[in-house]
């Protein structure tokens, strides 16, 4: 089983990439972009077979390493 997660900043918390990155879009003259959030992508391939214990061991990858749940939101699809 595949597990796509995707991690972002919370809101309120400032983003100093995401602010890089609009920066370097103004300068090259994509002038409607008004804000710019960063994130992580990681897609973890799971010998688990049951969808309920593929999500609970996602979970706690995403809690004890993959995401700062402090400053940290993550989502978790599964693909079969």
């Amino acid at each position: 089983m595949k597990a796509k997660v995707h991690i972002t900043l919370k809101n309120g918390v400032l983003d100093p990439q995401g602010k890089a990155v609009q920066h370097a879009l103004a300068a090259l003259g994509f002038s409607g972009v008004n804000d710019v959030r960063q994130g992580k992508y990681i897609e973890l391939d799971l010998a688990e077979t049951d969808k309920a214990k593929a999500k609970a061991a996602a979970e706690q990858m995403c809690k004890g390493l993959l995401a700062n749940t402090v400053i940290e939101n993550y989502t978790i699809d599964l693909l079969d």
